[in-house]
């Protein structure tokens, strides 16, 4: 079993069924594990077990600032960040991708992805093992007309990430003036989509074919802090599927 007990670990948008399955692993693992969501009766309902819980607008820069200002007074500077933050909206063809979906679908997975990497850029560099994840989708790959909104919003956060590596590499490894040792990573895991034993139970009749369980990304996780961050940074990992 991986020890991560001198690691902290802020999971963004931890109340789904993916969330909470990393937040146990790397509970399990040893870390010091925050969870920040939207909704704090949430938090408190699915993820009792962590060691800090925040509710937060994770698409306002000012609160995820004030956020990072009470996670550093209370628990000092964060090792990890694994942006779970998603939401779907879909269907309709490419003439029913309407505007407010865009919108909402920007707002979910790019903005929060944006604010949450800027204000705690500095934790993860400073970490022995800094590391920040995102989950994308195969759907980046073969998008169609129906999930054009989706598909751009996904694809738009993985480029966000490529970036993200590209400055840790650039302050540490590839730094011209003074290289170091590389020990920040920014990683992308990608999935078709996550499924969890209990709604395979409840639906046997749904088809989860090349589906993900959410058991992997705790897995995952784990790994993310055990690899060696000259490896990761800028991978783009696709997790096993059931």
């Amino acid at each position: 079993m991986a020890k991560l007990s001198d690691l902290t670990v802020l999971i963004a948008g931890a109340t789904s069924p993916a969330g909470v399955a990393a937040a146990h692993a790397l509970c399990d693992a040893g870390a010091t594990v925050l969870a920040a969501g939207s909704n704090a009766d949430r938090l408190a309902e699915r993820l009792p077990f962590v060691h800090g819980r925040y509710e937060v607008d994770l698409a306002n820069h000012a609160a995820v600032t004030e956020l990072h200002q009470l996670i550093d007074t209370e628990r000092g500077r964060i090792d990890g960040l694994l942006h779970l933050v998603g939401g779907w909206r879909g269907g309709q063809g490419l003439a029913g991708q309407s505007d407010d979906d865009a919108d909402f679908l920007h707002t979910q997975i790019i903005t929060t992805l944006r604010n949450t990497t800027r204000v705690f850029h500095e934790d993860l560099l400073a970490s022995p093992r800094g590391r920040a994840a995102i989950v994308s989708a195969t759907a980046v790959d073969s998008p169609s007309g129906s999930n054009a909104n989706y598909t751009t919003a996904k694809a738009g956060a993985e480029a966000w990430m490529r970036s993200v590596a590209a400055a840790m590499g650039s302050a540490q490894s590839g730094n011209k003036a003074a290289p170091e040792p590389q020990r920040a990573a920014a990683v992308r895991w990608v999935i078709k989509a996550f499924s969890d034993e209990a709604s395979r139970t409840a639906h046997p009749e749904r088809n989860v074919a090349g589906f993900t369980d959410v058991e992997a990304l705790g897995a995952a996780a784990v790994s993310l802090f055990t690899t060696d961050a000259a490896t990761l940074n800028g991978a783009r990992i696709l997790l096993p599927a059931l």
